[in-house]
């Protein structure tokens, strides 16, 4: 119910005024007359008097309106976001984006060359947010160093600040074992707020509403995919002292079968600000599943691939057992499990989530494949090749 609507039917209220007196209005008909007369010149006082307070209303509403918004427009505080989450970025013409940064972890020259690709596109998307890098403490800046020309270039070419770091690995496991690097996100205290990715992922649009969500020491989207489990493709820290001496003990009391998704899991499953996955983590598998519900949300809703391209922000190659795009995988393989056409409306068939998936790949690989001019450039290629 609207504001007008409420007040009307408040006012509607007072149209229809009883005797003051019951008991003389049924025994004396005269009585009845004048306190019925009387009646009516109050009922017309109090409408006249409600329709000035739902006008001293409406004005006082619109004025501490005007206030909040000229406030957020200058305060460095960031406010509660509304339904919309990109909306209030337009009340923050004047933010210190300083205080904020999205953050990569690199463990190896591959990864490199993928979180240098990450923070090219939030680059070119336009974000505004701080960038930070976050890199093996064994590495140089030294222009002999091997992996030097890809960190100046990120340094220089994107604004990123190299934060060196001692690698967490977790011995025995070949494919996660330095995935706990991530976790020292919670330890750069310097900002109030960051954004952790993983580097094997697409960034399809800038995600900057994300540091204005309410206050909370982590945020992060459901891994759909499986059931009453976070992900931690994506996560919105708030880094602190006290965050990061949780993640240390649970680093180091951990199980042998736990890993980063794991111990935020068991740290913040039951106390996280959800951030919806449709928008902030979309798997390419996804586009290989027949069941969609999971997804949407919905069992009526119709799977419209392109749509969902459109409104995704974030995209992570998942695709077992299709290989990650920088490692070579088998055209045969690929043909066998990319995804399968259907048959549309009129015995059309449709190729869409085909034709987009492999379009994942193909753009990913294009990318890395560029002029030899470029020395920082060309060394990616080769990593890829």
């Amino acid at each position: 119910m609207s504001l007008f609507s409420s007040s009307m039917s408040w006012a509607h209220k007072y149209e229809a005024v009883q005797p003051l007196d019951e008991e003389d209005a049924r025994t004396d008909p005269t009585a009845q007359s004048v306190k019925s007369t009387a009646a009516s010149r109050t009922c017309n006082r109090n409408v006249h008097f409600v329709w000035v307070l739902l006008v001293l209303g409406i004005l006082a509403y619109l004025a501490s309106k005007l206030s909040l918004e000229d406030r957020f427009s200058t305060s460095s505080e960031p406010p509660m976001p509304d339904d919309d989450l990109e909306s209030i970025l337009k009340n923050h013409i004047n933010v210190d984006w300083s205080r904020f940064a999205y953050a990569q972890y690199v463990t190896n020259e591959r990864y490199l060359c993928n979180s240098l690709m990450i923070f090219e596109s939030l680059h070119r998307l336009g974000s505004r947010a701080e960038r930070l890098m976050m890199y093996p403490e064994q590495w140089s800046l030294d222009a002999e160093a091997s992996n030097s020309t890809l960190l100046r270039k990120a340094q220089d070419d994107y604004n990123v600040k190299l934060v060196p770091i001692q690698v967490q690995h977790f011995d025995g496991e070949a494919t996660w074992g330095d995935s706990f690097t991530k976790l020292l996100a919670f330890n750069q205290t310097q900002y109030e707020r960051v954004i952790s990715l993983d580097s094997d992922a697409n960034v399809l649009q800038p995600m900057d509403e994300l540091f204005f969500l309410p206050q909370a020491p982590v945020a992060m989207p459901r891994a759909y995919w499986l059931d009453g489990t976070l992900s931690s493709q994506l996560i919105v820290i708030q880094p602190s002292e006290t965050e990061f001496q949780r993640i240390q003990y649970a680093f180091e009391h951990r199980n042998t079968t736990d890993f980063d998704m794991e111990i935020v899991n068991d740290l913040y499953g039951q106390d996280c600000l959800i951030i919806p996955h449709r928008r902030y983590d979309l798997i390419t598998g996804e586009f290989r599943s027949r069941e969609h519900h999971k997804y949407l949300g919905s069992t009526t809703e119709v799977w419209d691939p392109h749509q969902i391209l459109q409104e995704a922000k974030f995209l992570h190659f998942s695709d077992w057992p299709y290989p990650k795009p920088w490692i070579a995988g088998s055209d045969s393989l690929r043909l066998e499990i990319q995804p399968a056409c259907n048959n549309a409306t009129e015995g059309e068939v449709d190729c869409s989530n085909r034709e987009i998936w492999n379009e994942f790949y193909r753009e990913f690989r294009d990318r890395r494949d560029v002029s030899d001019s470029d020395m920082a450039i060309h060394q990616l290629t080769n990593l890829w090749r």
